[in-house]
């Protein structure tokens, strides 16, 4: 009997520290979103926290050892965030028997090389298909019904009308946030998680199977009519235009409120995807309410829907997706297009915070990382494949996502810098001292923004071999600490200089530029460049070196006759 008792008290007292480091966690604030000042911006450990991050390829952590080599391109690289997905039919391979060793080892692995996770949730669609799925699920399409094409067609897609995957889906994203709680509430080592992965109909603009039929012809539903009603004013400016151009009416089918068109398509699809994945998100957020996200994949130039992903929350259907979809803290575009600026502007709006989880990386990610930053106020920002060599988008060799060698190392680069200067740039975001200007294409001869009481002007300046890159991408972000003084920081070979229109002294000229040295987030003075390094005086020249090394200078002003 006593030996009974010495076993189960020292079992007790082997719970105890776990049951108390499950309280520590609910007492601890998890990440969440705050409004500080002028941003919103992701608060981690009751701090702002600066996603410099890069998302993996899709197969690579679906083996632990595969992925052990990995880590330290990462840690070389100066992430601080890793995208990593997790798949539905890893966890649930058999219906009802989960296995988490997968997403144990990940968290174990991030913790090693003090990394933070966010968890890409690859359940029903991953980029249109439901190639993810259980094999029960995929084998099962009575119980799972399928989408159709016009014809009568089945599709490797899930119906976002089927409850039984819907509620399966739910069941088993709830079981991985009851997980993640357990093993990581108290350490929190993931920060958000992405709901499914560009979801959309491909090759045709929406569900044709005769459930979706019936509910196309059916009145759009009264509580997505109540919400544009009450958002009238501020909502997408192209689907007020369809909507009032059909008459703006307050009922009717969806052909008849919004007008016959595929965009009427994708309106429809889009309700219908943002409606399965709250009901997902929800379920999750019962168990551990973390950040949680979906992303889109955008649209070539000229394509009609059914030729990109229809229904995925493109800027014309966020709205839709914050009526339907509430569960969803905010929407994230995947950029891989030139226009990038147009692209990640259209996801900055009052009600949506930006985090950009797909991009380019290499140069032209640098640059687009500094506008998200600054121009912007994005909290986040991750190339795609940064764990791979240069690789390129599927059918489309123009467009690359990294740069040759394993990892990325021009955006190791400015991540280095950008890890000790974090804390200032949030702190800017917030005074609303913070700017960034870019250039993106041939077409774009020079670029101008605006920080403090000064116009910024940038044209392309010739790089480390004496050559000017006519297409490239560049961008300078400017952190204003003085009424004359700004931290400058750039991507790619510019020349910039400075103007005013404010009331004083005409002319601006540069009282001093000083190299910056970054280390142990304080900057030290090192070279001051005030001769041919600045034209004497007349501008500021940032060229990048070959290996893509980014710099940061200490800009200092002033006006005279």
């Amino acid at each position: 009997m006593r030996l009974f008792l010495a076993v189960l008290l020292f079992t007790a007292l082997c719970i105890l520290p776990q049951a108390s480091e499950v309280a520590r966690a609910s007492a601890t604030s998890l990440p969440h979103f705050e409004r500080r000042g002028e941003a919103t911006q992701l608060i981690v450990g009751g701090k702002p926290f600066l996603v410099l991050g890069g998302e993996v390829k899709n197969s690579s952590t679906s083996d632990l050892v595969h992925f052990s080599r990995k880590w330290p391109l990462l840690v070389r690289d100066n992430l601080n965030t890793v995208l990593v997905p997790v798949a539905w039919e890893t966890i649930e391979p058999v219906e009802g028997q989960f296995d988490f060793s997968n997403v144990d080892g990940l968290i174990k692995g991030a913790r090693d090389h003090d990394m933070r996770l966010v968890f890409l949730w690859f359940g029903t669609w991953k980029n249109t298909f439901s190639s993810y799925v259980p094999a029960w699920v995929k084998r099962d399409q009575q119980r799972f019904a399928r989408m159709q094409t016009a014809d009568g067609r089945g599709t490797e897609r899930i119906s976002t009308l089927s409850t039984a995957a819907r509620d399966a889906d739910a069941r088993a994203f709830a079981q991985l946030m009851r997980h993640l709680k357990a093993v990581d509430g108290a350490q929190q080592t993931v920060l958000m998680v992405q709901v499914e992965n560009e979801v959309g109909v491909i090759p045709e603009s929406r569900d044709h199977a005769p459930d979706a039929q019936a509910a196309f012809a059916q009145p759009v539903p009264a509580e997505l009519m109540a919400y544009l009603a009450a958002h009238r004013a501020t909502l997408n400016p192209q689907l007020r235009a369809a909507w009032e151009a059909a008459g703006g009416r307050s009922t009717g089918s969806w052909t008849e409120v919004f007008g016959d068109s595929g965009m009427t398509d994708s309106l429809f699809m889009a309700w219908s995807y943002a409606r399965y994945i709250d009901h997902v998100a929800a379920a999750g957020k019962a168990e551990y309410p973390l950040p949680m996200f979906t992303n889109a994949a955008l649209i070539r130039p000229n394509y009609e829907p059914g030729q990109y992903n229809s229904g995925g929350p493109l800027p014309f259907a966020i709205d839709l997706w914050k009526a339907g979809a509430p569960a969803l803290d905010f929407l994230a575009p995947d950029i891989y297009f030139d226009n990038y600026a147009y692209w990640a502007s259209e996801y900055r709006r009052p009600d949506n915070v930006l985090f950009v989880p797909e991009a380019r990386g290499g140069a032209a990610g640098a640059a687009n990382a500094l506008y998200t930053f600054g121009a912007l106020k994005g909290f986040g920002f991750s190339p795609f494949g940064i764990d791979e060599r240069g690789v390129q988008l599927a059918g489309d060799p123009s467009v690359g996502l990294g740069t040759g060698g394993d990892g990325d190392p021009v955006i190791g680069a400015l991540y280095g810098l950008l890890e000790q200067l974090s804390p200032l740039v949030l702190q800017k975001q917030a005074e609303g001292k913070i700017a960034t200007v870019i250039m993106e294409g041939s077409a774009q001869r020079s670029g101008q923004g605006r920080i403090g009481d000064y116009t910024v002007n940038m044209i392309r300046a010739s790089g480390p071999d004496g050559t000017t890159d006519p297409v490239s991408r560049v961008a300078a972000m400017f952190l204003q600490t003085g009424p004359d003084e700004f931290i400058v920081l750039g991507a790619g070979d510019m020349q910039v200089s400075f103007t005013t229109d404010r009331p004083g002294p005409p002319i601006v000229g540069i009282e001093s530029i000083d190299e910056q040295m970054v280390k142990d987030g304080a900057m030290q003075p090192g070279r001051r460049l005030n001769g041919d390094e600045n034209g004497q005086g007349q501008s500021l020249r940032l060229v990048s070196s070959d290996a893509g090394e980014a710099k940061v200078y200490r800009v200092r002003l002033y006006r005279y006759r």
